[in-house]
């Protein structure tokens, strides 16, 4: 199963998310619906980067991918528009593909100081 989750920090505003897994639904390489999930998550990361011009804290290695936005940047526009989509965008594909892709929502623990 591929896993998706996004993360929200304490003022509700999306800031990581974390995917791993396949959905196994086709043989490495065809399987198109983990290929979609896969590609909306590298847009974000692009357009992240690109469009908004952040730095933004990245992880990933085949079938897993972590990313993380800093706090100063969370409550753009840009940043809160491009995140949003992605989740949306992975939603619709999990509520289609239910066996397949997992897709939640976690409020992020407060950093201690």
């Amino acid at each position: 199963m591929f896993r998706v989750t996004f993360c929200e920090d304490s003022r509700q505003r999306l800031s990581s998310f974390v995917a791993e897994g396949h959905t196994e639904l086709a043989p490495h390489g065809e399987d198109i619906v983990c290929a979609a999930v896969s590609a909306i998550l590298q847009a974000a990361r692009l357009g992240l980067e690109a469009h908004a011009g952040l730095q933004i804290s990245v992880r990933q290695r085949s079938g897993d991918m972590e990313l993380r936005v800093a706090e100063p940047e969370r409550g753009r526009e840009d940043v809160r528009a491009i995140l949003s989509t992605a989740l949306l965008a992975c939603e619709a594909i999990a509520a289609q593909y239910p066996l397949a892709v997992c897709v939640r929502r976690e409020t992020e623990a407060p950093v201690r100081q």
